[in-house]
């Protein structure tokens, strides 16, 4: 089984996002916090990271760089609504997997599901 890790400030997304990933039969851990998300890098439990725009008071731009120099080939999706084209083009930049819509319609909840499942096909050794 997969592991899977939510870092959103958002009570309500972190909910759905575990929802729709545990209903998808991957072992979700959420966290709340950036030593969590890097205690979990570090130990490598965590293949994918669904991480909001901001956490524990840090932009998801800041926080990308330093989750991959923990890890390389992590696979960091990051999800939100309000990311401007510049933003969005660093964040590319910066290595994520990739930026999804947080997940309000079915639709949106379908391809959270495929995204996931397509960023653990990928051949990485996340375990670094």
């Amino acid at each position: 089984m997969h592991a899977i890790m939510i870092a959103d400030e958002n009570i309500e997304n972190r909910a759905v996002m575990a929802d729709l990933c545990t209903e998808a039969g991957y072992r979700v851990t959420v966290s709340t916090s950036i030593s969590g998300v890097l205690q979990g890098v570090l130990k490598k439990t965590v293949r994918v990271i669904l991480l909001g725009t901001s956490f524990d008071e840090h932009a998801a731009t800041e926080l990308i760089p330093l989750l991959k120099r923990c890890c390389r080939n992590l696979a960091i999706i990051v999800v939100s609504n309000e990311v401007s084209v510049p933003v969005s083009r660093k964040l590319r930049n910066e290595g994520i997997f990739y930026h999804l819509l947080k997940p309000v319609m079915p639709e949106d909840r379908e391809e959270l599901k495929q995204v996931v499942a397509c960023a653990l096909k990928q051949p990485r050794n996340c375990y670094c």
